[in-house]
C-alpha cells in the first residue's frame, strides 16, 4: 500500500493531499528513510511525521484498503 494512502485510510491524516504534499516536502520517513508518497508499505514498518510542530511514531500494523472509524487505530501502533 502507498505511504500517502496509508496516512489516509488509517485516519493519521485527514486528507490523502495532505499525506501527499507531507511526503513531497521531506517530512515523512519509512524506517529513518526520508520517504514518497508513492512508497510501498509493509507490516512492521514505522513511519514517523511532523505535522506542524508535532512529532510522531507508528508502527503499521495491518494494510486495509478501507476500514471504518472505529477500526482505523487497529492498523498501527503509536510508539
Amino acid at each position: 500500500m502507498r505511504l500517502d494512502k496509508f496516512l489516509k485510510v488509517s485516519r493519521l491524516i485527514k486528507r490523502r493531499t495532505v499525506a501527499n504534499d507531507l511526503a513531497s516536502a521531506g517530512r515523512v520517513t519509512v524506517n529513518d528513510r526520508v520517504a514518497k508518497p508513492g512508497t510501498q508499505l509493509q507490516i512492521g514498518d514505522i513511519i514517523t511525521f511532523s505535522f506542524g510542530e508535532q512529532k510522531t511514531s507508528v508502527e503499521v500494523k495491518k494494510l486495509l484498503d478501507s476500514v471504518r472509524k472505529e477500526e482505523a487505530e487497529t492498523m498501527y501502533q503509536m510508539l
